[in-house]
């Protein structure tokens, strides 16, 4: 096989995983030289936060539980502002995506040092990408210092997480690890992990399904979202991500279920330009399809998870204005960003057209 030339950096970090690693939350407060930590978490993760407070005892500082979906700039200045007047030096964020995405939002402006604790399969905690929507529009960036200093992976703490969660969670996973094998600053460890993090997640995800309370599925599916989370973290993101964005940040669709929805869509529109990220994608969902848009919209019937755009709240109309915005910001991607292919690409997510 011949390599294209490549540039690898390794982002600094620090992961502890296994069952009951929570336990190990002092410590690695500890090994930062902090002293007072802010929990974070959403308004339903608050009894979970509450008992990390409860863990770290005169070291938590207090919890702030308004982490939302897309990190509205508001609730980030809130959060920094909280953070300064309970004189916090360190911030734990306990859940998914929004409150690792809230905890970036307070390092980016401030600097705190953040452990990130993930209960859902979202991946935002291995990568220094950071999300803030102001004005209805969602803007991204990059940025060393919203790194997560330590990510504590303990499979007993997403035991809780509902099926229907557990599946669109770990489907957001994929398609950080899909894009990732076209990407254009892509190289082969990344390929590596990539592969091995969408076979490790959609093997959890079909036993969770079977059985929810499956600790060792459980750990399978934090071991996949750790690998596809080190691919989003290391290389640029595509169309199917410049979609979601669109979608989550200007209608307002639920994070997880839009990436689940869009992606054999993205991946499908994009396969003839990148026939060996296809081909990986295929070979880790089991090789039983000739296509990856059609073996990765199959996993995600089997797995009883949304299909269509239609069902997150999308309505037809919103269709021209979604394909304008998405097509307002030149971006790399393996295909050329053509207005009839992406208004096409989003009707078929819109009605749930298998992919052929």
């Amino acid at each position: 096989m011949a390599f294209k030339p490549f540039t690898y950096t390794g982002l600094p970090a620090r992961v502890v995983f296994g069952r009951g690693a929570l336990q190990q939350l002092e410590s690695e407060i500890d090994r930062l030289g902090a002293r007072r930590a802010l929990v974070l978490s959403t308004p339903e993760q608050r009894d979970q936060a509450e008992r990390v407070a409860a863990q770290l005892g005169d070291r938590a500082a207090g919890v702030f539980d308004k982490a939302v979906m897309h990190v509205p700039i508001e609730t980030a200045r809130e959060a920094r502002q909280v953070a300064k007047e309970l004189d916090a030096d360190c911030a734990v964020a306990i859940g998914g995506g929004s409150t690792t995405g809230l905890g970036k939002a307070i390092a980016l402006d401030s600097g705190l040092p953040i452990l990130a604790i993930p209960t859902t399969y979202a991946g935002s905690e291995m990568t220094p990408v950071y999300g803030l929507t102001e004005n209805g529009l969602k803007k991204t960036g990059k940025d060393i210092r919203v790194l997560p200093k330590t990510v504590i992976y303990d499979p007993e703490l997403s035991v809780s997480l509902p099926v229907g969660l557990s599946v669109t969670s770990g489907m957001n996973a994929i398609a950080h690890a899909a894009e990732g094998l076209y990407a254009q600053d892509g190289n082969p460890v990344m390929s590596l992990m990539a592969e091995e993090g969408i076979r490790a997640m959609a093997e959890g995800l079909r036993r969770v399904v079977r059985s929810p309370d499956d600790l060792d599925a459980r750990a399978d599916c934090l071991y996949g979202a750790w690998l596809c989370s080190l691919v989003l973290g290391n290389v640029g993101m595509a169309l199917h991500h410049k979609l979601c964005h669109t979608l989550g940040g200007s209608f307002n669709l639920p994070h997880a279920p839009t990436h689940t929805v869009v992606l054999p869509h993205a991946i499908a529109y994009n396969a003839e330009a990148a026939p060996e990220a296809a081909a990986r994608i295929v070979r880790a969902l089991g090789g039983y399809q000739n296509s990856a848009g059609a073996a990765l919209f199959d996993l995600i019937k089997e797995l009883q998870a949304p299909t269509t755009l239609a069902e997150l709240g999308l309505t037809e109309p919103d269709l021209d204005k979604a394909t304008d915005i998405a097509l307002s910001n030149p971006y790399w991607n393996p295909r050329p960003i053509e207005r009839d292919g992406i208004r096409g690409l989003l009707q078929n997510a819109f009605q749930g057209v298998r992919p052929a």
